[in-house]
């Protein structure tokens, strides 16, 4: 485990994923430096962490260089999700080719350890299955989702550079499709899609016949694999699968979502968006051999547990904001 006050920076801190290996961290002794421009990240995701004396949240952009003294670095900051990424797709690849350039610098000043949080999405629209990290994807360059595929394959690029040309030590995992309690209620993802329809007793939308499949990684998951990960020896650099290898087609997530919130919701289709993955899933040999790390909260108790804090969130008006606006929309 980390030593007594290690000091860890993490990007996108104040995000889904940030916000809990931030209080994960907190709670292993860390000293923890939270760093985000809140673009999608939100202050109610981290407000329960702020009276920790070795809790600091600092407001900054990762395409500025930070100027911070640590032992650990997270690089989690950027948008994950198709609604924000391609909200400014120019801005998007400048936070993983940027980002990863700043806070890479830092990381070799320091002598600090640092890992990037990379994406399924490097494997695009996959030709083998399931995804061994050996694969070398199938991404469109200069497509509409190519500012977050290329900016994170670019974004490991570098990561491997730095290490061997400056000896950094590094980690990359590769992130396969997360859910939980947290997430942006609007980001277009089909999690919080789904529920945030269910409850609203609005149709579901299902993007072409519903038949591509994709694997649900529980949070709490998630985050024991990358803290387990970045505690490896310096010669484990990754790339590194972390995801839920069930799979499940999107038809049968709706139809989970619409029986666990007890919603007379119908489905509905619209066009598949261009370049969508028509199916996904990790193989973790490599985590479960490394880590000895597997998924342990199957797709329903996480669904329980999401649907309970999007329904906590809209019926007593608390916490983000968003979820209240998605629901009035």
């Amino acid at each position: 485990m980390f030593r007594e006050k290690t000091r860890v920076l993490v990007t996108g801190g104040a995000g889904f994923l940030g916000s809990f290996l931030c209080e994960r961290l907190l709670a292993q002794g860390c000293h923890v430096i939270c760093a985000d421009n809140y673009f999608t990240g939100s202050r109610d995701n981290i407000a329960h962490l702020l009276d920790n004396p070795y809790f600091e949240v600092i407001r900054h952009d990762v395409t500025i260089p930070l100027y911070v003294e640590v032992d650990r670095i997270f690089n989690l900051a950027c948008p994950a999700s198709p609604i924000h990424y391609q909200f400014d797709p120019v801005q998007t690849t400048k936070t993983s080719v940027h980002g990863a350039i700043n806070m890479l610098g830092l990381a070799k000043r320091t002598k600090a350890r640092i890992l990037q949080a990379s994406t399924s999405e490097v494997y695009g629209d996959p030709a083998v299955h399931p995804q061994r990290e050996e694969y070398w994807g199938n991404v469109n360059p200069i497509g509409p989702r190519a500012c977050y595929d290329e900016g994170k394959r670019c974004a490991e690029t570098l990561f491997f550079d730095y290490h061997r040309q400056h000896g950094v030590a590094i980690k990359v995992i590769r992130i396969f499709n997360t859910y939980g309690p947290r997430m942006h209620p609007r980001d277009g993802r089909v999690v919080s899609n789904f529920i945030i329809q269910a409850l609203a007793g609005e149709p579901i939308t299902l993007y072409g016949s519903g038949e591509q499949t994709r694997s649900f990684c529980y949070v709490d998951d998630l985050i024991d694999g990358m803290i387990r990960f970045m505690d490896t020896g310096e010669e484990h650099v990754g790339p590194l699968n972390l995801g839920n290898p069930g799979e499940f087609t999107i038809r049968e997530l709706a139809e989970a979502v619409i029986r666990l919130t007890g919603s007379k919701s119908k489905l509905v289709h619209e066009p598949l968006p261009a370049d969508d993955p028509k199916q996904r899933r990790p193989d973790i040999t490599r985590a479960g051999e490394l880590l000895d790390w597997q998924p342990a909260v199957q797709l329903e108790e996480g669904l329980t547990r999401t649907i309970a804090y999007f329904d906590r969130l809209l019926s007593t008006g608390t916490g983000h904001a968003d979820a209240r606006r998605a629901a009035e929309r």
